[in-house]
């Protein structure tokens, strides 16, 4: 028999129990990832990242096969991207209720049928919806690799798991510009822009049976309902606020874009009021306010925004600008971002060290560096242009992705730090879905702004004025990074 005392959260004595001590319980240990699981859960969430930007340079041919506008066109990115965006929360809380693993093959197989179903669409609307469905599938894919990595490691194997997550993910995004030319431009087996969406099939197939073998199960100990309310509100604030400005240039604007965005405050205060209320009468919703209320998390979402932001808008800009403006095919213009793809790749891996050493100092380190890529990017373009070349552009690349590189992965281990393993699917799924989201804005807001500047004046000033304006938030995004907490779990 013991005695044991118990404290409330003041630190006062409050009352004390008897208990029997028995043995050690013989049950399972908790679930550990091994290599093999992390490479699986790894491959499996390129997937969505890469078809993010895949598409993009396709789009030519896919307006060319099948008739389609411009804004149809803007449909096709959209349609995915909102869907993606608007159900992430939803798919981490589902993995916390069902079992991770379970959703992430889900996710896998639905991720598959709906990438056959847009290499076989027969027409642009039928394309579109199976983008949206691509975007649904992708949203329960997603969220459950960021939850097993939190909930099945701990110490300096999560902070590698993070790290080769955040490496993951910019390797990703850059590569998705290069596969899609490479696909479009060999034309395998006819298939043209079909290609870029079928190659995910033989993909899956392969991973399916590996996270058979190799992922852990895992899930919250105590499931909650669904808060289909606070789903539905989340949703329709998303929509109000990314679908307007992923369509309203394409569109030309209409009155429709203006009253969804009018639309968007009000909506998210009444989701925001509908949350904290569930969450004071004891029940449990989509994204707990309590949540929000830890700093880490808070002040890394924080600069995840503009970070994920600039990237997106960036990797558009510099594509239309080195295709349009110094007639770079699609291969070659891909080829361009390389130099900041293995950057990024490098200082993924060397953060962790860099971390155990530093601390979180190390966020502000990588935006000045950021900054530096960027300036040594602005310079050729107001001094060469348009006698420039991938060669000429490579320094700047490379010193934009080190500092790329050193912030992102960091920043996801920050945003996770305090997040318990029995909310892991809700942290992660406000992570991705906040990402995803700047994402969209970048390309819409950056992408906006230079489209603007170049269809009424040169194209290399709008390209300096864009580099210009990232160069000022990311000086600004250092300055913030400073109030990070040191640690980072």
């Amino acid at each position: 028999m013991r005695r044991l005392w118990y404290q409330a959260g003041d630190g006062r004595i409050v009352g004390d129990v008897t208990t029997t001590i028995r043995p050690p319980s013989r049950t399972a240990p908790a679930p550990s990832l091994g290599a093999p699981g992390l490479f699986t859960l790894l491959l499996g969430a390129a997937l969505p990242l890469v078809d993010f930007f895949v598409v993009n340079v396709a789009l030519p041919s896919v307006g060319r096969d099948l008739g389609a506008g411009e804004s149809l066109l803007e449909l096709v990115v959209a349609g995915y991207g909102l869907a993606y965006a608007v159900l992430l929360v939803l798919g981490g809380r589902l993995g916390d209720l069902f079992g991770r693993r379970r959703l992430f093959l889900a996710g896998l197989v639905a991720f598959g049928a709906t990438s056959l179903l847009c290499g076989t669409a027969p027409g642009a609307w039928s394309l579109v919806g199976a983008r949206v469905a691509q975007g649904a599938a992708a949203a329960l894919l997603l969220p459950q690799v960021l939850a097993t990595l939190h909930s099945s490691t701990t110490g300096a194997r999560r902070a590698r798991a993070l790290s080769l997550y955040g490496a993951t993910t910019g390797l990703a995004f850059v590569s998705g510009q290069v596969l899609g030319g490479l696909l479009v431009a060999a034309d395998v087996a006819g298939l043209g822009w079909r290609a870029a969406f079928l190659v995910n099939v033989p993909v899956v197939l392969l991973v399916l049976p590996l996270a058979l073998r190799t992922v852990p199960e895992t899930r919250a100990a105590a499931p909650a309902p669904l808060d289909v309310r606070g789903t539905v509100l989340l949703a329709l604030a998303l929509v109000s606020l990314l679908l307007p400005l992923t369509e309203g240039r394409a569109a030309h604007w209409p009155l429709w874009t203006w009253a969804a965005l009018a639309a968007f405050p009000v909506l998210a205060a009444a989701f925001w009021r509908t949350e904290r209320r569930t969450e004071r009468r004891g029940g449990t919703p989509l994204v707990p306010p309590s949540l929000l209320r830890l700093v880490p998390l808070r002040r890394g979402l924080a600069l995840v925004l503009p970070l994920s932001g600039g990237f997106g808008g960036f990797i558009l800009v510099i594509a239309v600008a080195l295709q349009q403006g110094l007639e770079l095919g699609p291969v070659a213009s891909g080829a361009a971002l390389a130099p900041m793809a293995l950057a990024f790749f490098a200082a993924s891996l060397a953060g962790p060290r860099l971390v155990a050493r530093w601390g979180t100092r190390v966020v502000p380190a990588g935006a000045l560096l950021q900054a530096a890529g960027l300036a040594l990017l602005l310079w050729p373009v107001l001094r060469s242009w348009p006698d420039l070349s991938p060669w000429t552009l490579a320094p700047g690349m490379t010193v934009a992705g080190l500092g790329q590189g050193l912030q992102l992965p960091v920043l996801f281990r920050v945003v996770l730090a305090e997040v318990p393993p029995e909310r892991a699917g809700v942290g992660s799924g406000v992570l991705v879905t906040t990402q995803q989201a700047a994402l969209a804005l970048g390309v819409a807001t950056l992408g906006s702004l230079f489209l603007s500047l170049a269809a009424s004046g040169p194209l290399d000033e709008a390209l300096a004025t864009t580099l210009l304006v990232q160069l000022a938030l990311t000086l600004l995004t250092a300055l913030a990074a400073l109030r990070l907490p040191r640690g980072t779990g």
